[in-house]
């Protein structure tokens, strides 16, 4: 027999707000539980509603700020709070950065038990418009008579009612309204899920994922839609590989790198930083960090489609960039040729897998460059100082696993924390995205 749900309390409760979660709702402790708040931030007095309760921890939500913090601000989107795009728009955004900044440490003296000999000044762009890449749902809702496109609600998969949105760049945040109106003429109407948003430079393509074919109606007025709002418009019938523009459509995606001197082309189903105007300063410190020389020879791991490998090609003797995707080291290749890159070579190559036959852990690197996704680069590890690694620049996504693999650096392989630091790819979110810089000793 299940055991029976136990009723929320239907009282309201006030509560000292501790401190923040990893994913940027207040922490505080009732009657020795745990009890994580949206809306809440550290040093409030709140009074709050409980939404779910769990074995561990219990969850709530701010009915009313009762002493507010210095650091709160007014959101500037209307739908914050539902939309779960966004957890930290009621924080000032040095406070976010402050308290990325203050979780990357605590991370890295839990778990590693160590901290950086040098902070590196917080990485920061424009707070505002700086979404270029997003899944956005789709749902055709039969009793309102209409499409609604945007992220899904906080806590559940609703899709939120926008018009607008104020972290996608404006070329596609300002047309929520206009994109749903056009899925509401489609015959297909409810058989899209999901619009891929992915931007360059100067072009920007909507990638619809439909379920059934569309009719010759719907792709003409795709077309036409895609012509007037300034849109190359894609469609997915399958997985990523059966993505395909709209005739007439077509057109490559790029960003450049002008402080390199480099372009470099993808795909808009390609891995690229969401962030482009952070993307260019982060490049632009992992080079000035990592300082390469003209006589080194540089190891770039997860080196997707040459983001930092060509940057780092233009200043040293040679570089070697591995990448387990065979497609983004096609384009890689490419880039490096449109360029006029011929100090560089790509491997693909499982990073997670078995490495031992693989030719470029042969070779001596007196550099290496790591950008791992979240799961972080914990098998590779080992390998460094064989390659005779003087200086590791790792870019991480999960301040967690960074600290993880630290501490193998440190207090296993014989490295030191030099530097570290956060970046703010993702203003307004609890995501963190950091740099740290290890020394062999």
């Amino acid at each position: 027999m299940s055991r029976r749900r136990k009723p929320l309390p239907v009282e309201t409760v006030d509560a000292l707000i501790e401190g923040l979660t990893h994913e940027g709702r207040g922490l505080t402790h009732i009657e020795g539980k745990a009890v994580f708040i949206d809306g809440a931030l550290p040093g409030e007095q709140v009074r709050f509603r409980y939404r779910r309760q769990r074995r561990r921890f219990d969850e709530g939500t701010v009915e009313e700020v009762l002493q507010s913090s210095s650091d709160r601000v007014q959101p500037r989107c209307s739908h914050f709070g539902v939309c779960g795009g966004c957890s930290l728009q009621h924080m000032h955004v040095d406070a976010q950065i402050r308290s990325k900044q203050e979780s990357l440490a605590a991370l890295l003296a839990r778990i590693a038990k160590i901290s950086p000999q040098t902070w590196l000044p917080p990485l920061r762009a424009n707070a505002w418009g700086y979404r270029r890449k997003a899944r956005l749902g789709v749902r055709y809702v039969s009793k309102k008579g209409r499409t609604l496109v945007g992220f899904r609600e906080r806590g559940n998969a609703f899709i939120t009612d926008v018009s607008q949105c104020e972290v996608l760049h404006p070329s596609v945040g300002a047309r929520m309204s206009a994109i749903a109106s056009l899925i509401d003429t489609l015959t297909i109407r409810d058989q899209v899920p999901q619009i891929e948003v992915a931007m360059g430079d100067d072009t920007t393509v909507l990638v619809f994922r439909v379920l059934a074919p569309p009719t010759e109606t719907d792709v003409d007025a795709l077309t036409a839609f895609g012509e007037r709002e300034g849109f190359r418009i894609h469609l997915q019938e399958g997985g990523p590989e059966s993505i395909r523009a709209l005739s007439g459509q077509s057109a490559p995606l790029h960003y450049d790198l002008p402080h390199h001197d480099l372009r470099l082309d993808f795909l808009p189903s390609d891995f690229t930083q969401v962030n482009l105007e952070l993307n260019r300063l982060m490049v632009d410190q992992a080079l000035d960090r990592l300082s390469p020389q003209p006589d080194d020879r540089v190891l770039d791991l997860f080196c997707g489609l040459g983001n930092f490998t060509l940057p780092l090609a233009r200043r040293v003797s040679e570089v070697v960039g591995v990448e387990g995707d065979d497609g983004l080291v096609a384009r890689a290749r490419a880039n490096a040729e449109r360029n006029g890159i011929n100090n560089v070579r790509f491997h693909v190559s499982d990073l997670y897998g078995e490495l031992d036959q693989q030719p470029w852990l042969s070779e001596h690197f007196s550099k290496v460059l790591l950008d791992p996704p979240r799961s972080g680069a914990i098998a590779i590890l080992d390998w460094l100082p064989r390659l005779g690694a003087e200086r590791i620049l790792y870019v991480s996504c999960n301040p967690a696993t960074l600290a993880r693999d630290a501490d193998r650096l440190v207090n296993v392989l014989g490295y030191r924390l030099s530097e570290a630091g956060v970046m703010d790819m993702f203003p307004h979110t609890a995501h963190v995205e950091s740099m740290a810089v290890f020394d062999r000793r």
